[in-house]
């Protein structure tokens, strides 16, 4: 399989953008945020959705890069940003438009009640597969909601 590279600008590209990353489980050691420069970005072991559909028990997980650009703020709440080890998962990518214009709320809303909020001068999302592909066993199970 090639690697996965999409970019969003809009919120219906995010929604699709979104449907990739659920699942994606990452680590607060994972994300960066360059103030200065606006970006803010998370590395993730990205669940392949797009394979899962196959009749056998294996699935597959990639490691993938989300970057947000023109970030003004971030807020995080339900976690501890000091405990790089947790693992969040990632269940959708969010947008709450403020005003009339293009800037708004970007949120990575995670399980247990873990979001990340930016605050952004638009949407300018872009997801990047960036490393090799492994197996696992594991099909992610929202039952527990």
């Amino acid at each position: 399989m090639t690697d996965l590279k999409l970019l969003s600008l809009d919120n219906d590209d995010l929604t699709i953008l979104s449907a990739h990353m659920q699942d994606a489980v990452f680590k607060p050691g994972d994300v960066d945020y360059a103030a200065r420069a606006g970006i803010f970005s998370v590395s993730v072991n990205r669940f392949v959705w797009e394979k899962a559909k196959r009749k056998d028990k294996s699935f597959e997980r990639r490691r993938a890069v989300l970057t947000m650009k023109r970030v003004q703020a971030v807020r995080s709440i339900g976690f501890d940003r000091t405990d790089k080890e947790q693992v969040l998962s990632l269940l959708a990518l969010n947008f709450r438009q403020r005003g009339d214009g293009p800037e708004g709320t970007l949120e990575l809303v995670c399980a247990a009640g873990a979001t990340i909020a930016l605050d952004v001068e638009c949407i300018e999302v872009q997801l990047a597969d960036v490393g090799g592909a492994w197996e696992t066993t594991s099909l992610p199970n929202h039952s527990e909601a």
